[in-house]
């Protein structure tokens, strides 16, 4: 029996407002491994939002440690499987969880199934860091991070923001540099005008959330570029582990506010965000500059984005050159959540099976599109499990 641990990102959650934030992988995969006839169990392991790597990766083998029964130990580890799938920062987690070096304050039988594991993927995760986390430690910064958190989730849950509340909220953020000095008291209420559409029997898990991610983001400094470079120099990657990584780069903003405010405060607000977040992020460190890519990496890059993977290219949340770490398992145009299943769909159906886009970078990710990268990342797991 194989075992997926899929790893959240940074303010992910694993089940929040009715929903699931890997929802669309989680199927993905376990319909590829029936397909090859390999036994799995995929497994979402709920993180600290915007705690540190480090306490966020002792959740993580906690919370593993929990799953996996002693009897394993000792057993085919070709047979019994771990793989971590991580997105984002959850990617950084288990990359520190493999490291051989890593203390985490957990005794010798906690760790004993890391013998287990074979393969690490990251999803477009801040292997150099994102200067976005360092935008995110200033007081305009965490309001912004504050309002994101916040739509992922009633976006997600509703297929959109709500028209009320998102007219709200375009009021209150404006244009971009009202957004980034808008009054945390205003916010606030927008925020609560927000939560009011959100189920009532998960409005206290919401804000629960929220509050998690106000009082704790030790991950944000870590993050800066800057501090990534002290990780990369400390957390050595595990000798029998495959390692592996997703890139991707979506669009340049595209103007056009008014226009979009008058079609829908929705799409405006969206629109105002992401292009807040790609500008930002597209800021590369004068002193801490992404290694460069290897020459098939490069080339692959540019053959599937359309886009030179220069120091600018990134995905709304993280560089595209810092998200290069490993094997390049699946390359392409897509946003930061459009790799987790989180797109515009463009086909009817169930909520279950509907996709939801709430990063409005007109990446033109789609259904097939996903197929294809989910294809890839089953692949890249599969490929050492025996027949038979």
């Amino acid at each position: 029996m194989h075992q997926v641990y899929l790893i959240p990102g940074f303010f992910g959650f694993a089940r929040l407002a009715g929903v699931d934030y890997f929802g669309h992988v989680q199927r993905a995969l376990e319909a590829r491994f029936a397909d090859a006839g390999v036994p799995v169990e995929v497994v979402v392991v709920p993180t600290p939002p915007t705690a540190s790597i480090r306490r966020r990766a002792r959740t993580l083998a906690e919370r593993i440690r929990a799953r996996h029964p002693l009897a394993l130990h000792g057993a085919d580890p070709r047979r019994n499987a771990i793989h971590l799938v991580g997105h984002s920062t959850g990617g950084l987690d288990a990359r520190l969880l493999t490291s051989p070096t890593v203390h985490l304050d957990l005794g010798e039988d906690d760790l004993a199934w890391r013998a287990h594991i074979r393969t690490v993927v990251a999803l477009n995760s801040p292997h150099h860091g994102t200067p976005l986390a360092g935008f995110f430690t200033t007081v305009s910064g965490a309001r912004l991070l504050y309002a994101l958190s916040l739509l992922t989730v009633t976006t997600l849950s509703l297929g959109g923001p709500p028209l009320t509340a998102a007219t709200g909220l375009l009021a209150t953020l404006g244009g971009v540099d009202d957004l980034l000095g808008v009054d945390v008291k205003l916010l606030d209420r927008a925020s609560d005008a927000m939560l009011r559409v959100v189920d009532v029997d998960a409005r206290d898990d919401v804000r629960a959330w929220l509050e998690r991610i106000r009082h704790d983001q030790g991950a944000l400094l870590q993050l800066t570029p800057e501090a990534m470079d002290l990780f990369t120099a400390a957390a050595e990657d595990a000798p029998d582990v495959r390692y592996g990584c997703v890139a991707s780069a979506s669009p340049e903003p595209r103007s056009g506010g008014l226009l979009s405010a008058m079609r829908s405060p929705a799409l405006a607000l969206m629109q105002t965000i992401y292009a807040t977040i790609f500008g930002i992020t597209a800021s590369a460190h004068p002193h801490y500059l992404y290694p460069l890519p290897e020459p098939e990496d490069a080339r692959r890059l540019l053959q599937r984005t359309g886009l030179r993977p220069d120091e600018t290219a990134n995905d709304g949340i993280v560089p595209t050159q810092s998200m290069l770490w490993g094997e390049l398992i699946w390359a392409g145009l897509a946003d930061h959540l459009d790799v987790v299943g989180h797109f515009r769909d463009e086909v009817s159906g169930s909520a279950r099976g509907r996709h939801t886009d709430w990063l409005t970078s007109g990446s033109g990710f789609r259904r097939r599109d996903f197929a294809e990268l989910m294809d890839a990342l089953a692949a890249f797991l599969l490929r050492d499990a025996p027949s038979g």
